[in-house]
């Protein structure tokens, strides 16, 4: 199975993080925002940064046709927070989110922590538990 990954994130707050701080890239994770076809609905999808988003399997793994990224403003007015501080809890909108099933096997992750440069360490059980989320492989 091939992967269609993003490809339109001009920024990587991600791979800051990760060169900055130091911390092995599978266990940070980004949150990303993406806008689900054909209902024109939000969805959030939080993947390890050394990754991409799967746009077929994340579509698949919420029950779309198709996904794109949502545009940067829709993001951040869903969520709340700025675009590479977008947190995949406390959002202002409760938006369904996946996270991918690697995820699972680490024993804590970094996810935002709702602003820029502000991480959060948690357990994988305890970021699905407290975001609701559902898993699947969705990235690649």
């Amino acid at each position: 199975m091939s992967c269609t990954a993003t490809t339109t994130i001009n920024h990587h707050f991600g791979d800051e993080g990760v060169a900055k701080l130091g911390f092995d890239p599978s266990i940070m994770l980004k949150t990303l925002v993406v806008e689900l076809a054909p209902s024109g609905k939000l969805a959030v999808a939080v993947v390890p940064v050394s990754y991409q988003l799967d746009f077929k399997a994340f579509a698949s793994a919420v029950g779309a046709k198709k996904v794109t990224m949502a545009a940067p403003e829709t993001a951040e007015r869903a969520t709340g927070y700025i675009v590479g501080g977008i947190s995949p809890s406390g959002q202002k909108k409760r938006l369904p989110i996946c996270i991918d099933e690697s995820v699972l096997e680490q024993p804590r992750v970094l996810v935002s922590g709702e602003r820029r440069g502000l991480s959060v360490e948690l357990s994988p059980s305890d970021l699905v538990t407290v975001t609701g989320a559902v898993t699947a492989k969705i990235a690649c």
